[in-house]
């Protein structure tokens, strides 16, 4: 069949299996320029693995860390003439390339939130690993199921006490509206910890353990986000804001508990890039395109694969000691919050008007960025040419 972008609302419903297959490959052949990592970990577990900081970090645990890796997400295959979702075609794309190049890639699908795939993940880390000495946690979903009680939680992206009012933009379309974003009640707020929170990291962290699946010396690893204080009403000081307050939190936690093995637990405040929740952010989408502007022209600009990358090199196995900040966060943002790029950013937000919005945002930049991340246009794929939308994860088949 012919794939095409199709979207409803913030969300594209197609994703094609060749676009994502070279969109993978675009970020492996950048990681295969960067200089290895000898004393990286080997035996990698990526919870969230199929798209964003998740895929990017398995790309550089295999190719930059000489890693083998297990890879849990929650993705769809293709059925009839629904396409598979993007995620699964790219553990599709990875799995293929890391066997190609002598790694073993394994993964598995389904709620990474039950005890079941905790389960069916410690089994496979026992038989094909024996021990991991990296976790990377990068789940990024809207509702989890808790796996004792089986209460069903609603993340809620909403202000703290009092709305909050800004311009934004609809990526897509390109209109510029004012938008309003009414305060949560304290169940609201609860539900978002619950959901984004630190629990399932620790809970993951838990079973590993009691398995002896953890490696002396091991590091483990969750994503976040703080941003500029443009977005801190919606963001850091909002519901989203108390859930990464309580992954913080989690991580000192985690840390204690893994002292006996030498390990240690980070989050890593990471840089705004396109993903396909923050197009459905209000105000976010907006602050993306005029700080790609202003990255861009300063030589600064990273995406997932550029970010993970630096994170290994500079940060996380850096020979002398990994760099923190004052709360012991791991700052890959540190070139977004530089002074002059905040700065050149609020003057572009003064000024940006739905007249001249494609001439000082990167808003361009942005809706590619977005399309690439379903497998649209991507350099040299032939989108007018048939594909087969049914595609197996080597190490799962066709689901």
């Amino acid at each position: 069949m012919v794939i095409q972008p199709k979207t409803r609302g913030f969300i594209c419903t197609t994703s094609h299996p060749t676009g994502c297959d070279a969109h993978v490959k675009r970020q492996i052949d950048y990681a295969k320029q960067q200089p290895k990592i000898a004393n990286a970990a080997k035996r990698v577990l990526v919870i969230g693995a199929s798209t964003g900081y998740g895929l990017a970090s398995r790309i550089v645990a295999s190719f930059i860390g000489d890693a083998d890796t297990i890879g849990v997400s929650f993705e769809k295959g293709a059925s009839g003439k629904r396409t598979a979702s993007a995620g699964w075609y790219n553990t599709a794309a990875f799995e293929k390339y890391a066997t190609e190049a002598g790694y073993k890639a394994l993964s598995l699908n389904g709620d990474a939130f039950s005890h079941e795939i905790k389960q069916q993940t410690i089994d496979l880390i026992k038989q094909e690993l024996g021990q991991v000495d990296l976790i990377v946690y990068s789940l990024a979903s809207p509702r989890r199921v808790h796996p004792d009680t089986g209460e069903v939680y609603n993340s809620a992206l909403k202000t703290i006490g009092k709305p909050f009012s800004n311009k934004s933009v609809d990526p897509l379309k390109g209109e510029i509206t004012q938008v309003e974003i009414g305060p949560a009640n304290q169940e609201e707020i609860n539900n978002t910890v619950a959901v984004m929170g630190g629990e399932d990291w620790q809970l993951w962290i838990d079973a590993l353990l009691n398995a002896d699946a953890i490696a002396d010396g091991a590091k483990t690893l969750a994503y976040s986000y703080v941003g500029p204080e443009l977005t801190f009403p919606i963001y850091r000081e909002g519901t989203i804001g108390k859930a990464k307050e309580d992954l913080e939190r989690t991580a000192a936690a985690i840390t204690d508990k893994l002292n006996s093995l030498q390990g240690e637990a980070y989050v890593s405040i990471n840089k705004a890039v396109v993903t396909q929740a923050s197009a459905a952010i209000p105000v976010v989408p907006l602050y993306i395109s005029l700080l790609f502007k202003v990255m861009k022209q300063k030589g600064l600009h990273e995406d997932c694969i550029e970010q993970i990358a630096r994170l290994y090199h500079d940060f996380l196995y850096n020979p002398v000691a990994v760099p923190t900040d004052d709360s012991n966060r791991i700052r890959i943002d540190d070139w977004e919050m530089r002074e002059d790029v905040q700065q050149a950013v609020f003057e572009l937000w003064q000024q940006v008007t739905q007249d001249n919005l494609m001439d000082i945002s990167d808003l361009a930049g942005y809706r590619k960025g977005f399309f690439n991340l379903f497998g649209f246009e991507m350099e040299g794929v032939d989108y007018e040419q048939d594909v087969d939308p049914v595609v197996a994860i080597p190490s799962i088949g066709v689901e």
